[in-house]
């Protein structure tokens, strides 16, 4: 007998869900991931739960309605990490027609089911708040809705949860090899210490790594549909006071996003660049970081430089389909190829998918193996992420509550804990009466309790696993901060 029913290689997004998924329907499961969880694409996005306006023009219909279907889905199963999101479009005839834009508009909020959100609007700009950080020239626009959303963090209380469901994640563990009979034979690696494991069925999610995995680890050959386009994000101080972002169709006919982002800052992003090379290695080039200031200095009166930027961030999407036409144009439809052959055990490759699906492609992926397992249903659309188990519209008031309960917190201290562990917070917080009953502080706000938990709870090993994918406080630490930190973790753990 198999040591697991379910093998996932890649502690991504999809890989994360999958194995929540998964462990909810009692399945035994093992998640693989070579290096921290949300390493790769996966806290590289743009921070957005959306349905993708650009998709209109594509006539990406199925693709859009699914995806204004789950932003809901994810707004209430996960309130403290997805929250709602106006987004202001300045209007550039030139660029768009603004008929055009009002019908798609009115498209978008009528394919996607907003039991929540607001539709959308027409704003006066000369009159509105969100016309006053713009250039003179936007005297009309419109606003609608969408939503924000903690890539890695979604990625961290998927993978809580499927550990409390009994999958068994182990991070930092390469999977060397994969051998294939009637079960899967995996040869794994921990920092030098081999181990061997069994499982029934086997998951490729290694998203930018699908195809070197297959070559490598199963020494297969490579299917030819994998496409790899880098999109990069800067981040600067504050541009404006209000909490609306903006889309800006640039002259190039894509558009750009600047999102308010860790209550400081503007998050910048994204380009759209076919890539190759290593996936871990990848940053914004020069020229990616001048073309996300020239798009956000078209619109907006305080112009920016490649000076101003406080922080750099690029990521490899991952699109199952053929080189050729613009990056932009091709399609985010993940595809799920499932490899199964006469007395061999199957094998699962994801190619593609985005942030906002990524719990349906877990439920489709289920799916497709259903002939493998016992029959059962699917069920995470109505079960409250970790932390999550609160109405979609009582964040602030479950900020005022832990203030009253932790009384010695400030409110920018409450909002970030709250933000990022919602109910959980008082696993975190425990019976602190005091803030020195939390231990050491590293910067920021940062303390021991909330490092150890991290470390025991969500498998942070080392200091930027904690300062840039469990939170952003990476924008706030200096660099002897940040090896304080580091130190401080290595001995909790013994290295």
């Amino acid at each position: 007998m198999a040591d697991f029913d379910l093998a996932i290689i890649g502690g991504g997004i999809n890989g994360a869900g999958i194995a929540r998924d998964a462990a909810g329907r009692g399945l035994k499961v093992l998640l693989v991931e070579q290096n921290d969880l949300a390493s790769g694409t996966s806290s590289a996005s743009s921070k957005l739960i959306h349905g993708g306006l650009r998709y209109l023009e594509h006539a990406a219909f199925g693709l859009l309605r699914a995806s204004l279907a789950e932003r809901e889905v994810l707004l209430r199963i996960a309130p403290h990490l997805v929250q709602p999101l106006r987004f202001v479009l300045p209007l550039d005839p030139s660029r768009r027609s603004p008929l055009l834009i009002r019908l798609g508009l009115a498209l978008y909020d009528r394919l996607g089911r907003r039991d929540i959100l607001p539709p959308a609007r027409q704003l006066d700009l000369l009159r509105d708040d969100a016309g006053q950080p713009l250039r003179a020239a936007f005297h009309r626009g419109f606003e609608y809705s969408d939503c924000r959303g903690d890539d890695a963090r979604l990625v961290m209380v998927n993978a809580v949860d499927a550990a409390e469901r009994g999958a068994l994640i182990r991070t930092r563990t390469r999977c060397m090899r994969a051998d294939r009979s009637g079960e899967w034979r995996l040869v794994l690696n921990a920092r030098g210490q081999r181990d061997v494991v069994t499982a029934r069925v086997l998951v490729n999610a290694t998203g930018a790594w699908a195809e070197t995995f297959l070559v490598t680890a199963l020494r297969a050959k490579p299917r030819g549909r994998l496409r790899l386009v880098k999109g990069s994000h800067i981040v600067v101080r504050r541009l404006y006071d209000h909490e609306r972002a903006y889309i800006l169709p640039t002259r190039d006919r894509r558009v750009v996003f600047a999102i308010p982002f860790e209550r400081d800052f503007t998050l910048i992003g994204t380009t759209d660049l076919d890539f190759s090379g290593d996936p871990g290695a990848v940053l914004p080039t020069l020229a990616e970081i001048d073309y996300l200031c020239d798009a956000a200095n078209d619109y907006f009166r305080t112009a920016i430089i490649a000076a101003d930027m406080v922080w750099a961030f690029a990521g490899v999407r991952v699109l199952y389909a053929r080189r050729g036409g613009k990056p932009q144009d091709a399609s985010r439809e993940e595809a799920l190829v499932l490899d199964k052959r006469y007395g061999e055990a199957p094998l699962l490759t994801v190619y593609g998918g985005k942030l906002t699906l990524y719990r349906r492609l877990a439920e489709d992926v289920l799916r497709r193996l259903a002939h493998f397992f016992p029959s059962s249903r699917p069920w995470t659309a109505q079960a409250a992420l970790p932390g999550g188990d609160f109405a979609h519209d009582a964040l602030y008031g479950l900020m005022e509550a832990t203030q009253r309960r932790w009384p010695f917190l400030t409110l920018v201290h409450a909002r970030r804990l709250v933000c990022a562990y919602g109910t959980r917070v008082e696993t975190v917080l425990g019976t602190a009466a005091r803030l020195d009953d939390l231990g050491m502080r590293f910067g920021a706000d940062l303390t021991a309790a909330e490092v150890r938990y991290l470390m025991t709870k969500e498998w942070a090993q080392t200091a930027d696993d904690v300062l840039w994918r469990r939170s952003k406080l990476g924008l706030r630490f200096s660099a002897a901060q940040r090896a304080t930190l580091d130190r401080f973790m290595a001995q909790e753990s013994g290295r």
